[in-house]
């Protein structure tokens, strides 16, 4: 028995797009883009683990020429390595915690009403387009007693202005019913944040947890200019003393068997070991990007 398909049900299928010559102008531009991203870190990739003699022969190439780990066993000879990554692991969990946490609030109280809140908000904007300067920010780490201390970088990074704002547009976006439903139940305004307002906002947090910890991760001027002590170096300061160490020696070779180690291969293994722990963490966080970075973007 022959059975027909309904022509409205043909008709309900969801046809394929065709490519029209915008499409593929945006496909070149794209890929040629992402080329220009990949490629300089595949070649740094490259750099990192091959010898001084092949890098030599061949500055350019697509796969290490004489595969060698003398590189990165450099950094790991000279030591503090590992003090830079607990120090720098410490201060990226607790300030990310801590500013996530102000800023939320912040954000959060912005959102509503209050007495004063468009002075406030002014002020505080203010800071986006002008600072205190270098000096000024220094005597003031200065007189709250925070140089040579974790918890300067832990402060002076943790409230972000723009943070602040886009949060504050992605609360204001939720619907005031909801709000208005919990308080006829009974919820208080700590209920409310925590268990109404927050987890509606879990793109926004994820994508900006995330922004937040990259920025205390890579955070190496103000550690350079605060931190005095070897003991509380961070990752990036351990990492920019041995690069210029490596590339004030004109050989940073100390025999025939190391031969392989050399200036511009320390550079890139080192570029590695800053860049590849904190990219670890992007592919959990990825779906929350383009609606996190969305949410919130639309009213100021």
């Amino acid at each position: 028995m022959q059975t027909s398909v309904p022509q409205k049900a043909l008709s309900d299928t969801p046809k394929r797009k065709k490519w029209t010559r915008g499409d593929y102008v945006v496909l070149i531009v794209l890929t040629l883009t992402a080329l220009l991203i990949l490629l300089p870190f595949y070649n740094a990739v490259v750099i990192s683990l091959e010898t001084n003699r092949a890098y030599a022969l061949h500055p350019v190439s697509l796969y290490p020429a004489e595969f060698s780990l003398k590189n990165y066993q450099y950094l790991i000879d000279k030591g503090q390595l590992g003090i830079g990554f607990q120090n720098t692991i410490l201060i990226t969990i607790t300030g990310t915690v801590l500013s996530m946490a102000a800023s939320v609030m912040m954000a959060y109280a912005f959102s509503r009403k209050f007495p004063g809140k468009k002075l406030i908000f002014l002020l505080m904007m203010f800071t986006m387009f002008f600072s205190g300067g270098m000096i000024p920010t220094y005597l003031q780490m200065k007189a709250l007693k925070l140089i040579d201390s974790r918890w300067g970088i832990i402060l002076f990074v943790g409230v972000s202005t723009y943070n602040i704002v886009i949060l504050k547009s992605g609360f204001e976006q939720t619907p005031i019913d909801l709000e208005d439903a919990a308080k006829i139940d009974g919820a208080n305004d700590l209920i409310i944040f925590f268990r109404v307002m927050l987890p509606l906002q879990g793109p926004l947090l994820a994508t900006f947890t995330l922004f937040t910890a990259v920025a205390y991760w890579n955070e190496w001027f103000w550690s350079m200019l605060l931190i005095n002590s070897s003991a509380k170096m961070t990752l990036q300061t351990v990492l920019r003393s041995i690069v210029a160490e490596a590339s004030a020696a004109a050989d940073v070779s100390t025999g025939e068997a190391d031969l392989d180690v050399f200036s511009q291969g320390v550079k890139m293994a080192a570029v590695m070991m800053a860049m590849v722990p904190i990219m670890c963490f992007y592919p959990f966080l990825q779906k929350y990007f383009v609606k996190g970075v969305m949410v919130g973007s639309v009213k100021m």
